[in-house]
C-alpha cells in the first residue's frame, strides 16, 4: 500500500513505538499495531486510472458530492459552476488536479474550523485558494479545512505546469475541496454523487461534445 509523503513521519513514529513497547512494555504493542495500521491506511495514496480524452474533467477529491450551484470568484468571474466535495475521515485525502493548467493563482485563507459540510463552511474555514489557468478557461480549486482537519498541504508555485490528474496536496483528517469549473464545462455530477480523486469524471467540456 502506497503511503502518501506527508503520512511517512506519523506512520514511522508510531512503527517505531510498537517496536520499542516489545523491548519495554509488551501488553501496550497490539495498540500500536492497531495505530500503525491505521495511520498506515489513512494517508493511503492509491494510483488512479486518469480517463483521458480533452474533454473531461476530473474530481480533485474522494468524497461525496454535498453542492452544485452556480457560482463566482474574481478569480474566476461569473457563470461558473462551483461543485463541493465533502471528504470523510475514511476517504483518501490526497488531491488532484481537475484539469491541465498552469498555476496562477495561490492565497492562504486562515479562518474557523466549523463542519466542512456547512454551506458557510467555503466562506468561514481556514482554506487555500488554488487557481490555474487551462486553455479552456481558469480553474479553481479550493482546499477546506474541517472540524477535525488540522492541516493543509499545498506545495505549489506559481507558474509550475500541472497536468490533469496530478496529484497537488491533500488535507489530513477528512474536509472538503470546492472546484469551479470555467463557463462551457458543463457538470456530469449531481448531489449526493460519490467521486474519487482523478478518477471519476465531474465535468464535461459542452463546446467540444
Amino acid at each position: 500500500m502506497k503511503i502518501a509523503p506527508d503520512g511517512f513521519p506519523v506512520v514511522a513514529f508510531s512503527g517505531f513505538m510498537f517496536i520499542g513497547s516489545l523491548f519495554f512494555v509488551p501488553v501496550i504493542s497490539p495498540a500500536f499495531v492497531i495505530l500503525t495500521f491505521s495511520l498506515a491506511w489513512f494517508f493511503r495514496d492509491p494510483e488512479r486510472a486518469i480517463p483521458g480524452g480533452e474533454d473531461t474533467w476530473v474530481s480533485p477529491a474522494d468524497g461525496k458530492v454535498i453542492e452544485l450551484v452556480k457560482g463566482d470568484h474574481p478569480f474566476m468571474g461569473s457563470g461558473c459552476y462551483k461543485i463541493g466535495i465533502f471528504m470523510s475521515v475514511l476517504d483518501v485525502h490526497v488531491n488532484r488536479t481537475p484539469f491541465t493548467g498552469v498555476v496562477e493563482h495561490l492565497e492562504y485563507v486562515p479562518g474557523e474550523k466549523m463542519m466542512a459540510f456547512n454551506e458557510k463552511a467555503s466562506e468561514k474555514n481556514e482554506r487555500m485558494y488554488v487557481g490555474l489557468m487551462t486553455d479552456k478557461g481558469p480553474l479553481l480549486m479550493v482546499q477546506i479545512a474541517g472540524f477535525l482537519a488540522r492541516r493543509i498541504v499545498c506545495r505549489l508555485s506559481k507558474g509550475d505546469l500541472l497536468e490533469k490528474g496530478q496529484r497537488f496536496g491533500m488535507i489530513k483528517l477528512g474536509s472538503r475541496v470546492d472546484v469551479y469549473l470555467p463557463p462551457g464545462v458543463e457538470p456530469r455530477v449531481h448531489v449526493g454523487h460519490r467521486v474519487r480523486a482523478g478518477a471519476s469524471i465531474i465535468g464535461v467540456n459542452i463546446n467540444e461534445t
